[in-house]
């Protein structure tokens, strides 16, 4: 899972670093972050169960280097009395006592088959990068890695998307006037993992030790179960936004069928006044039509590009997955013909 890669950064130290421009990412600090990571969901993910904690580091010219973290402890509804902003006050205070680098830079979060494309990530990153604007979510993919690579990802919300979260209005109009899409909601951030030397040269010595054929077990073939889920959940979103389609065709009919109204009364009014001046009399007052025909309220777009995001992200899942297993078929293929 760990990665002997090498950047050119400082020498001694390990770890990753996601950079905040769209530029190459530069890695320094502690390589422990993402086994933490992992041991976090290994101890308290279990099936769909997401984890979540906080990442803390340092900004260093155009880098945000993470360098530690703790997880968010699990509680239920019986634990009302429980924290969590005092639990991370405390946590951070502690890691300060001991000179450990204690300043937020964000969030991590681990993922079922890609599923993190939801409400609740997006105002939780606008609540992080509101107050911290450097400040990342990393999404954890225990599945994928369980089938031989780290899948570790790190997002940030555009600056678009940034305004409007501001304003909190994800009304179709304001949506539509800020050119948001599900393409542009949210930016990855490219992200290196480094470790320290001694780490390197302790995984050349597993790798000397490991027989040849437990290396050969990943060229295996993922099981079906993967795509399967995958194909269910991609189904189940489609449905979704089959069902969110049909609101808004819903409203949009409201509409057109509430200006049709508009337009019949506006003529009997006026037909009206012409008899009352062709008898002498004064004209009605005016009146506020919107009062008398008050327009339906347009549903939120929000979660429908939430909804088409995540369908985006499962169709590239299932294409990583298809053509992983393609390389796999060939290497395999490769590997019986050199033998024979």
């Amino acid at each position: 899972m760990a990665s002997r890669k090498e950047s050119s950064g400082a020498a001694g130290g390990g770890g990753f670093g996601a950079s905040k421009g769209k530029g190459k990412a530069a890695a320094t600090g502690d390589s422990a972050v993402v086994l933490k990571i992992i041991k976090h969901y290994q101890e308290e993910g279990q099936g769909n169960e997401v984890v979540q904690g906080v990442l803390l580091g340092l900004v260093v010219d155009d880098r945000l280097e993470i360098t530690n973290c703790f997880p968010f402890p699990q509680h239920t509804e019986d634990d009302a009395d429980f924290d969590e902003v005092q639990y991370q006050m405390e946590m951070m205070r502690s890691l300060r006592h001991v000179n450990i680098d204690h300043l937020h830079v964000g969030w991590y979060q681990s993922t079922y088959y890609g599923s993190f494309v939801t409400r609740a990530l997006l105002d939780s990153q606008f609540s992080y990068q509101h107050a911290i604007e450097e400040s990342v979510v990393l999404i954890y993919d225990p599945i994928k890695t369980a089938q031989g690579s780290l899948s570790l990802k790190a997002y940030r919300l555009t600056p678009k998307l940034m305004e409007v979260c501001k304003e909190k209005d994800f009304s179709p109009e304001a949506l539509k006037k800020a050119n948001i899409a599900y393409e542009n909601m949210f930016e990855e951030v490219p992200i290196v993992i480094k470790n320290s030397y001694l780490i390197n040269v302790m995984l050349w010595e597993l790798e000397k030790k490991s027989a040849v054929a437990d290396r050969h077990e990943l060229l295996s073939l993922a099981s079906s179960n993967h795509l399967g889920k995958s194909l269910q959940l991609l189904m189940d979103r489609v449905d979704e936004m089959s069902q969110d389609i049909v609101k808004y065709n819903t409203y949009l009919r409201n509409v057109s069928k509430q200006q049709q109204q508009k337009h019949q009364y506006q003529q009997r009014r006026q037909q009206e006044n012409i008899q009352r001046q062709s008898r002498g009399e004064a004209p009605l007052p005016e009146e506020d039509i919107n009062k008398l025909f008050k327009p339906p309220q347009p549903p939120p777009r929000m979660e429908s590009l939430l909804i088409a995001g995540q369908i985006n992200t499962y169709c590239q899942n299932i294409k990583e997955f298809n053509a992983q297993n393609l390389g796999k078929l060939f290497m395999a293929q490769a590997l019986q013909d050199y033998n024979n």
